[in-house]
């Protein structure tokens, strides 16, 4: 689970570093900006503000700490259900995210054997399982070892692969390099977004705000992250881990970004090329199967194919033997017991991944589903670790009124959110939001859910346990 506590800071960085690329920033990434502009762009802005809490304050407390899960520490503070609650929601969230970049994997895979994924869904089935499986063995016979040095050579690969893609669109352009540039100023597509200081739209202010949230999420209680840290030899390895897989991150994004609008130059040069009714995500990946020159083709398809090691099945597996089999069932179980227990929890996250990746067969575009369904199920895990650190006297009541509190309203915002709509209308055709649900719609973009859902549990609880605090100070309302 910790890979002997012997990993050097700058493995652990590309570990980091390819964890956040993925199959989500290589593929997901240019259909983004090729269907709109470079407004994604904006979350690489609020890494470095997240990159330095988390190597001065997060990496410190949890090597002092020196626990594998991410959560053990909350149940010190709060109560066994806050530990159990995080974990929760940390499975939720990286079986969707496994899920998504399943998905993704498929779209740039299926073309090379010759199937289609709208008119041959059967094959895009079987590419979904066979990555499930492959997905699944990385983590259940080589652990957090494998985990590591697999995610090294998959970010040296990915690095390269998107290098090569941005080198072949420029090199095919029909008038030359200056034609990307002259089709993307004339439609726009390097613009950042609107910079109005508006919650309404995915402006600069949003992205900025929900980057910010998601990124201290990631460095502050995603257990992927935590459980690098602890593999880490040193305080220092592990703090370098977070700034160098953070400021490798930032380049490779706006090459992605890059990519997609190249990708959109050259189609606008050239519309007879590609066939119509293609959605975004499918672009890239037809640009590697039709235009790349083999060898090229066949090392951009590895870049891809290399997130499939990326499952973060380990970690789930961890938190499944530490926080709940042996917190709740067997706290004795022995050694073999206990390896028996994470090859399971392994082997069940790739089933659910699986399931989650068919789903997404549905959705529009994989990068807004990503960062929507990511926000939500985040829930108050932030939230929880913050009002634990901002707040002393924050007790298990006040969390516990601070968690449903921001839960609640993260269930109102997300279910009248109009993005909710257009996704229940995806798997239900004919659905409409009912009209008595109209006028209590949440009236800003999705992306400030999570944003908002931090806030209050941090505020709720810290406002109840000053109340608390004072009640019972003046021997009031609540027993001591």
């Amino acid at each position: 689970m910790t890979a002997g506590r012997a990993m050097s800071g700058w493995a652990l960085a590309l570990t980091l570093f390819g964890s956040f690329v993925s199959s989500i920033s290589f593929l997901a990434q240019p259909g983004k900006s090729y269907a709109d502009n470079w407004n994604p762009f904006v979350f690489c802005f609020a890494l470095p503000i997240a990159a330095i809490v988390g190597a001065f304050g997060f990496v410190p407390f949890y090597r002092k700490k020196g626990d594998v899960s991410a959560y053990s520490h909350l149940e010190a503070r709060f109560g066994p259900w806050a530990r159990t609650y995080c974990t929760l929601c940390f499975i939720l969230l990286q079986l969707t995210r496994t899920g998504v970049v399943a998905y993704l994997l498929a779209m740039a895979l299926i073309p090379a054997f010759g199937w289609d994924a709208a008119s041959q869904p059967s094959g895009m089935l079987l590419v979904i399982v066979a990555i499930g499986v492959v997905m699944t063995v990385f983590p259940l016979f080589g652990g957090t070892d494998a985990a590591v040095w697999t995610g090294v050579m998959q970010s040296v690969v990915l690095a390269l692969g998107m290098i090569l893609s941005l080198v072949t669109v420029f090199w095919k352009m029909p008038n030359g390099v200056g034609e990307v540039f002259a089709v993307a100023s004339r439609f726009d597509k390097f613009s950042l977004g609107s910079f109005e200081a508006s919650f309404v739209g995915p402006t600069v202010l949003v992205v900025f705000l929900y980057a910010l949230v998601e990124n201290l999420k990631n460095f502050g209680v995603n257990q992927t992250y935590v459980q690098l840290y602890a593999t880490a030899k040193s305080d220092r390895d592990a703090r370098a881990c977070v700034w160098m897989g953070a400021l490798l991150y930032i380049p490779l994004a706006a090459m992605t970004y890059l990519v997609g609008t190249a990708l959109f130059a050259f189609y606008t040069a050239q519309p007879d090329v590609l066939p119509g009714g293609m959605k975004a995500d499918q672009v890239f990946p037809y640009f590697i199967h039709t235009q790349l020159p083999a060898g090229i083709k066949g090392l951009v398809l590895a870049a891809v194919a290399a997130a499939a090691t990326d499952s973060s099945f380990n970690c789930i597996a961890t938190l499944v033997h530490g926080d709940i089999y042996k917190r709740y069932f067997r706290p004795r179980a022995s050694e073999r017991e206990s390896m028996w227990v994470l090859r399971l929890s392994t082997i069940a996250c790739g089933i659910g991944a699986v399931g989650v990746a068919i789903g997404m067969l549905q959705v529009r575009q994989a990068l807004d589903a990503w960062w929507t369904l990511a926000g939500i199920m985040a829930g108050g895990m932030l939230g929880l670790f913050l009002l634990g650190r901002v707040s002393r006297s924050a007790g298990p009541g006040p969390a516990i009124v601070g968690v449903v509190t921001g839960t609640l309203a993260i269930l109102w915002m997300t279910v009248s959110a109009p993005s909710f709509a257009v996704m229940l209308e995806t798997f239900m055709p004919g659905f409409e939001m009912p009209r008595w649900l109209v006028p209590w719609r949440f009236p800003w973009h999705e992306f400030m859910i999570p944003v908002i859902g931090t806030g209050l549990v941090i505020a709720s609880g810290w406002v109840t346990a000053l109340f608390w605090r004072h009640a019972r100070t003046h021997g009031a309302l609540f027993p001591s």
